[in-house]
Formats: C-alpha cells, sequence, structure tokens
C-alpha cells in the first residue's frame, strides 16, 4: 500500500492512532522509491537499512503525538552532509567520502523523529540548472522522460513529483529550488538567507546558499521549513530572529493586500504560454481580493551578469579545499604535489565546475578584481536596493519562477549562456537574499509552470498566506504525472 496521496497531517493522524506504524510507512515509502527509480533516477544513494532502524526506533519509543513530523520519510540533497552516509555532492571528486559528521538540518531532521530515506541526486556541486551536470547520472522529469526536471536540486525535485517520498531538502544558490519545483509542479521554497543553518552544506557560493524544501503542497512546505529553521552556533550567517510559526497566516484572507508585477519579469525572453499563466494567475489572485499592479524592477536584468562572478568568485575559493590530499578523488602516479593538485581536480571536477572556478578566479585576479567582482557587489546592492523600494509599497512581489517551461536533455549543453538565463528570474532574489517560493500555475504545452512569489526578508509566513490561498482556490496542484499513481511514465 502507497500513502504518496497523504499529507504531513493526514500521516500523523494515521500514526497517532496507530492505524500504521514508522515501519510500515518507510516500507511503503522504500516501495514507492523502488517502483519509480529506475525511470527517475532521483536517487544516489537509498538509505534502507538506516530508514528502517530510524524507524524501527521510533516504533518502540512510541510516536510523539506534539511532534508532527515524528516518523516522517524524506529525502536529502546530496550536498548536505550526512554521518556514516555517504555524500558525494554529485561529483567524481566525493565519489566515497563518509562524512563524520551531520549538517545541523539533519540533526533537526533527526530530533523532528524524521527518516531519511536517501540522498538525492544534483547537478555536480550544485553547479547546474537542468540536473544534466551530475557526475553520477542526470535525472529525468516526472512529467516527462526526455524533459530535464530543473537543478541543481534535479533528485530532491524529481522524488516528490514521482510520488517516491512527500518531501524533500535542496539548496537554492540562483534558483535551485524554485527553478526545478516549476519544472516538476511542484511547490519549492528558498527561505531568507540566513533563517536556516547552511552548516554542513557543501558550499558553492557562501553569501548566496540556502537550504530550502520541496512538497506537494504549501503547508506541507511551512510543516517541513518550521523544522529546519533557526540560528545555528556553528553558522555565523544564521539570523538570530525568532522563528515564527509559518503556518499561521494560512488560511488568512488576503483581501486588500498589495501584490508587485514587475514588468521585466513579462518581458523578452518569457515564454507565451508562460506569460499567460502568470497573467492568468495574477487576474486569479485579484479575484481573490488583492491589488496586483505593475512595477519596475530596473536592475533585475544585471542579475545573470552579477551572480556568475560573485557565485564564480565564491566557488573559486570554497572548492580550494578540494585538492586530493585530504578525502575524495585523488589522482593516480603522480610526479610531486602541484602534479596532484593539477590532476585531481582536472580529473575530479565536470566541465561546469571547472567553467565556474576559471570565471571565478578570473574575476578575483590583479588587475581584473575592480572591474568585476567589486563591480558585481556594487550592482548587486542596487538590486537590493530595487526589491526595498518595492516593498515600500507592497507585500509581494509576483511573477514567472522560470521564463520557459522544462527543456530537453541537450538542448542547452553546449550553450552555457542559454542555459544561464533559464535562471534570469530566480537569481536577484539570492542576490538580495530574499525568500521566496514557486508553486504550480498552470500548465504550457503540456508541463507545469511555476509562480514564483517573493517576500520581504524573514516574511515567509505572507508568502505562505497568499500561496495558500491560490492554491485552495485552484486545482493546479492536484494534477500529477502518470507515474506517481501507476508507477510508470
Amino acid at each position: 500500500m502507497s500513502f504518496n496521496d497523504k499529507t504531513i497531517s493526514e500521516l500523523h493522524e494515521l500514526l497517532v492512532n496507530k492505524e500504521i506504524s514508522a515501519t510500515e510507512l518507510t516500507q511503503a515509502t522504500l516501495a514507492d522509491v523502488k517502483e519509480r527509480e529506475a525511470q527517475v533516477d532521483a536517487f544516489v544513494t537509498v538509505t534502507e537499512k538506516e530508514a528502517l532502524e530510524k524507524a524501527s526506533a521510533i516504533d518502540a519509543r512510541g510516536i510523539d503525538a506534539s511532534k508532527l513530523t515524528d516518523g516522517i520519510p524524506l529525502a536529502v540533497k546530496d550536498n548536505i552532509v550526512t554521518k556514516d552516509i555517504l555524500t558525494t555532492a554529485a561529483s567524481k571528486m566525493l565519489h566515497n567520502w563518509i562524512p563524520p559528521y551531520n549538517a545541523t538540518v539533519v540533526n533537526k531532521l533527526d530530533e523532528a523523529g524524521m527518516v531519511i530515506i536517501g540522498k538525492a541526486n544534483m547537478d555536480e556541486f550544485a553547479m547546474g540548472g537542468s540536473g544534466e551536470n551530475s557526475a553520477i547520472k542526470p535525472t529525468k522529469n516526472a512529467w516527462n522522460k526526455v524533459k530535464v526536471p530543473g537543478g541543481s536540486s534535479s533528485g530532491s525535485a524529481s522524488a516528490v513529483a514521482s510520488g517516491q517520498v512527500r518531501l524533500s531538502l535542496g539548496s537554492d544558490t540562483g534558483g535551485s529550488i524554485r527553478q526545478p519545483a516549476s519544472y516538476s509542479g511542484i511547490v519549492g521554497m528558498k527561505p531568507t538567507y540566513g533563517r536556516v543553518s547552511r552548516f554542513g552544506l557543501i558550499a558553492f557560493a557562501s553569501s548566496l546558499d540556502q537550504i530550502g524544501t520541496f512538497s506537494q503542497t504549501v503547508k506541507e512546505s511551512a510543516e517541513l521549513l518550521q523544522v529546519i529553521s533557526g540560528v545555528d552556533d556553528n553558522d555565523n550567517t544564521s539570523s538570530d530572529i525568532a522563528v515564527p510559526d509559518f503556518t499561521s497566516k494560512i488560511g488568512q484572507d488576503i483581501k486588500g493586500m498589495k501584490i508587485a508585477l514587475p514588468k521585466e519579469y513579462l518581458g523578452e525572453g518569457i515564454d507565451g504560454g508562460v506569460k499567460k499563466t502568470i497573467i492568468d494567475a495574477a487576474k486569479h489572485l485579484e479575484s481573490l481580493g488583492a491589488i496586483v499592479e505593475e512595477v519596475s524592477l530596473p536592475h533585475s536584468k544585471y542579475g545573470v551578469a552579477v551572480y556568475y562572478i560573485i557565485a564564480g568568485s565564491e566557488a573559486s575559493s570554497n572548492l580550494q579545499r578540494f585538492d586530493g590530499i585530504r578525502f575524495g578523488y585523488r589522482a593516480d602516479n603522480i610526479k610531486d604535489l602541484e602534479d596532484l593538485y593539477v590532476r585531481s581536480r582536472s580529473e575530479g571536477f565536470g566541465d561546469e565546475v571547472k567553467r565556474r572556478i576559471m570565471l571565478g578566479s578570473f574575476s578575483l585576479s590583479a588587475g581584473y578584481y575592480d572591474a568585476y567582482f567589486k563591480k558585481a557587489g556594487q550592482v548587486r546592492t542596487l538590486i537590493v536596493e530595487d526589491f526595498n523600494k518595492v516593498f515600500d509599497n507592497y507585500d509581494l512581489i509576483l511573477g514567472p519562477t522560470a521564463p520557459t517551461v522544462a527543456f530537453g536533455f541537450g538542448e542547452k549543453t553546449q550553450d552555457p549562456v542559454s542555459m544561464y538565463l533559464a535562471d534570469i528570474l530566480t537569481i536577484p532574489v539570492n542576490l538580495a537574499g530574499l525568500p521566496g517560493i514557486s508553486i504550480p500555475a498552470g500548465f504550457s504545452d503540456g508541463m507545469p509552470v511555476g509562480m514564483q512569489l517573493i517576500g520581504k526578508r524573514y516574511d515567509e509566513e505572507t508568502i505562505y498566506q497568499v500561496a495558500a490561498a491560490f492554491e485552495a482556490t485552484t486545482d493546479h496542484h492536484k494534477k500529477q504525472p502518470h507515474i506517481f499513481e501507476k508507477g510508470e511514465f
């Protein structure tokens, strides 16, 4: 029996009433994984033994009725460190790394009684927007196996969209949760920078990275974010701002709320079907009483250029630690120390990772720092100021999550710039450290379209309020790919 049609609340009720056990729920989830995994390739590692041991221990002590997530299974992106469980970041460089510690979010999942089913596939070191850059295997879109699932959190999105798990964790540096959520027809939340600890997240770009959630519904996203949020002494960029009840505004009326629709988000490069879907979504929010008005975010057009300078520069620094000496991949038959560095990194990193390291190293090099990295930082400030001006008068910002629906495998691999532009609508949110969500808004050419809602810093509750109001009065989230029910495409 499968339980993939049940929400967290429904599963919790079944567990508390002893209609099912945590072990039975875990076994059913593992059965869903086995039935679908060969078709979508969402996992790097399925942790069957560890998951069943955890579920058995939960049953032995009894379900805690006060913990909504006690006994609930989920998947975790493979760049989030898990003690004694292979963590590869989908890279040859870490093909054999068994971490000696947990990420803070993993400890929080454990404290909440959640059961990790496996480590989800991804673009190598979170560098990619399609799922094609994994050194392990490419993950497929649950709606259409010839389409990409989005990236970099490809496996985390496909695992939820295909009904293998109800929930998963991903990371978002420039759109890596929201974009695959859009392509996969599910809910993806990137919280405010600092809301969730990054300790134990394998770093790509430290000023941009943030762990977030994938789910089937808005409320479940809020419930999972509740588990992983909070200040952490191991991460001095984590915020000590009190964590609210993220579900507190769900169900409240949105009448009179002011929502901004930037003209730049519906301009050149936005697919016609996507544009129509978002305009229709905006009209629907107006029918619920919200006030939707056009605004301008004039510096957003520079977001992609700014992002790839800043993210590449931070990556070139963060990835220096992968040197073939302490852990991970090490080249054979080396001649000297320099040969060890060069060959281990050349053989261990994929092309996209090397491309970004080189771009970042160039941007930081003598003679180019002021022209590139410093200038990018200045334009980043202008992007932040654009958002601040809009939020002086509006509660939220609305737009498409991605300029197109999911594209086919191989369509953009030979054109990195075209691939990078797929994140043009999500990148500014990371540059400004804002929270953003993608929720199902409709379909174009038979593929899901995501609507992005962007909020003020530390105001995830308002995002959830509007997202839930839209979800409750539409049926887009109820439509699921054939594999979700039938186990096949």
